[in-house]
């Protein structure tokens, strides 16, 4: 399950960098400005996020000890990219809590059980 999550976070990705804000069809021209002014580091943290999650997740079925540091990776990169979504952008004033937190919470949350279970695994002998 979370080699699919982690296609579908590339999938994401994807999806960002062809499409941007045109990827939805109710972008406002905020979302437009938003996406034009994204730093050039944004792009480059995002994959970091979602390749080291994809790639954690296959080393944890390959049982390789990489598992750990990649879903480390992944988690810095997470902290990277929402921390500047809502602390460098006005993001939440815009849109509200309500629309903007949940998922990025929840992709956290997946990238720290990624750790967990790593971490889980080595103890447990499965990976080495």
């Amino acid at each position: 399950m979370l080699a699919l999550w982690g296609v579908l976070g590339c999938i994401a990705l994807y999806m960002h960098v062809k499409f941007g804000a045109a990827m939805d069809p109710n972008a406002t021209d905020w979302d437009r400005a938003y996406y034009a002014a994204l730093p050039g580091w944004f792009t480059p943290v995002y994959a970091a996020a979602v390749g080291g999650g994809l790639l954690g997740s296959i080393a944890l079925l390959f049982r390789s000890k990489l598992a750990l540091p990649l879903f480390a990776i992944s988690l810095i990169a997470v902290i990277v990219q929402f921390g500047y979504v809502f602390l460098g952008t006005d993001m939440l004033a815009r849109k509200g809590a309500g629309a903007t937190m949940p998922f990025p919470l929840f992709i956290a949350a997946v990238a720290v059980f990624q750790i967990w279970l790593a971490r889980f695994a080595r103890q447990r002998g499965w990976i080495s």
